[in-house]
């Protein structure tokens, strides 16, 4: 009898654990991660800005893609709802963390082959500045839901 109601307590016991083991099984997959730009663009110069997105931005975002270093990338036009926030955000979609955060040297080295050098991109950079100006970057991830 004894026996029987310690086989018993122990085969609860284990079949808790089991249930407790299911339920610690995340219920999502980790999905892409998407670099968010939030851009101001001066009145009366969205135009210019455009040119430029499509010039040399999206040309770059292309070669990237076609070195694998990004899944895809996009332009979203905002509508604020006050003079401090973006109008202009700016989406590059990476496959993981690791590609979002770590390529920054393959990224640069295919940047160079389209806009030019480093020295060249930031005088760029100066340029733009005049007539937009980066409120924040933010990163953030795909949750697969299973």
């Amino acid at each position: 009898m004894i026996k029987t109601i310690i086989l018993s307590m122990c085969l609860a016991v284990s079949s808790l654990s089991l249930n407790a083991r299911a339920q610690d099984v995340r219920q999502y997959t980790d999905g892409p991660v998407t670099e968010e730009a939030y851009i101001q663009v001066e009145y009366g110069h969205f135009e210019q800005y455009i040119d430029w997105l499509n010039s040399t931005w999206k040309p770059t975002m292309e070669a990237f893609k076609k070195a694998g270093l990004i899944i895809d990338s996009k332009v979203f036009r905002l509508t604020p709802k006050s003079p401090d926030q973006p109008n202009i955000v700016l989406c590059i979609t990476y496959k993981n963390a690791a590609a979002a955060l770590d390529k920054g040297v393959e990224l640069e080295e295919v940047a160079k082959k389209v806009i030019g050098s480093t020295e060249v991109q930031n005088k760029a950079r100066v340029g733009r500045n005049e007539y937009r100006k980066v409120l924040g970057t933010e990163y953030i991830r795909e949750l697969i839901l299973k």
